[in-house]
This record gives C-alpha cells, structure tokens and sequence, in this order.
C-alpha cells in the first residue's frame, strides 16, 4: 500500500511557528493538503484556526496571539496588559485575560490563561488591537489598565497597582483625562485619587 509522498511547507512559514489557515492557503496550499500537513506530523493543531510548527516553542508575543486566537473575545488585561505597555517589573507566569460575566470559560489547551469576569463598559471600553510578532492581538490601553489594576487590587496586590500608576505617570505625561475617564468607568475615580495627589 502506498503512502502519500511528504508534503513540504515554504521556508518564511517555518519561521512565523504560530499558522493560521490564511498564512498557509496564501501560499497555494489547499486545505485538502492543510488536512495532510496535519496527518503527516508537519503541522500539529493547536486549536480550532490554530496550527503550530513541531518543536517550535513560542515567544511571549506568539503567546498572546494564541490567547486572542482561541479565546475571540478575550482581551489582554492586568499584569499581561501592564507588561506589553511596559509599565510593571513583574513577570506574569500566566496570560490574564477579561471576558464577558456571562461567557462561558473557553478552553485553551497548553496556554495558562487566568480570567477575570467584567461587563458593560467595563469589558468594552479603551480596546486596543496593535500587530505583534505572530499576528493581532487584544490589550487594554494603557491607562484602562492602570484603572484596572484599582478595581481589581485585591487579586494582583496594591504594590502592583501603585507601580502601574507611576509609570503612567512618568511615562504617558499629558494623558491625565485618560486615566480619569477610565478610573471613571471602572469606578475607581475616588481610590485612585489619594494616591495620585501623594505622587504630585
């Protein structure tokens, strides 16, 4: 019985280690042959729309575009959010992730993802998508993370909060009214405000 002869892949693919369909029929490559890719171990299936290069580890960023990838309508938030804006010394383990209160938890198999539960404004306001290395990703701006960083104090600590808050200080000057509108809608206006006054 004869076996399919091996199927190769271009090069620049290789490369990029997180594949979505459109990387791969962009370069002529049916899904029929998608589908050998797969059966014949060049490709492995991470998840739905997901597709992984053998023994490829994935970079932080590639990370985050996995998260968006499974979870569509997730979006980056606390200690990820802080550490893609560059505003925390911290080192998440996990990516923290907000979805919808009434969402069902996804499962995102082999990525460590913590959710966090908001609503209304809270969940839709200040989303920010920007293009990383591996594709798009979801993140909070910088200043909506900052007032996250209040809301949620009680799961990340203070310490972490009060970094975020005087690096958006030192480093986003002149965006002041952002950071209030977002305290606003997270309801943080008269938690952030002590703390800012003792920084001036």
């Amino acid at each position: 019985m004869k076996t399919a002869p091996k199927i190769s892949i271009p090069k620049t693919l290789f490369q990029k280690g997180v594949l979505r369909p459109r990387d791969i029929l962009q370069q002529g490559i049916s899904r029929m042959r998608l589908k050998r890719l797969v059966d014949q171990g060049v490709l492995v299936r991470e998840a739905r729309g997901v597709y992984r290069v053998p023994g490829h580890e994935p970079s932080e960023k590639e990370s985050l575009v996995q998260a968006c990838e499974r979870v569509p309508g997730g979006i980056l938030c606390l200690l990820t959010a802080l550490q893609f804006h560059g505003m925390t010394t911290q080192f998440p383990h996990e990516i923290w992730m907000a979805i919808d209160v009434w969402a069902r938890k996804p499962h995102a198999e082999h990525l460590p993802i913590r959710f966090v539960r908001a609503s209304g404004k809270s969940l839709a306001s200040e989303v920010e998508e920007h293009t990383v290395q591996g594709g798009r990703i979801r993140v909070y701006s910088a200043a909506k993370t900052v007032a996250d960083c209040f809301k949620y104090r009680n799961k990340i600590g203070l310490d972490v909060a009060l970094e975020a808050l005087k690096a958006f200080q030192t480093g986003h000057k002149g965006k002041m009214d952002d950071l209030w509108r977002s305290a606003r809608v997270c309801r943080v206006s008269n938690i952030i405000r002590p703390y800012l006054e003792a920084l001036a």
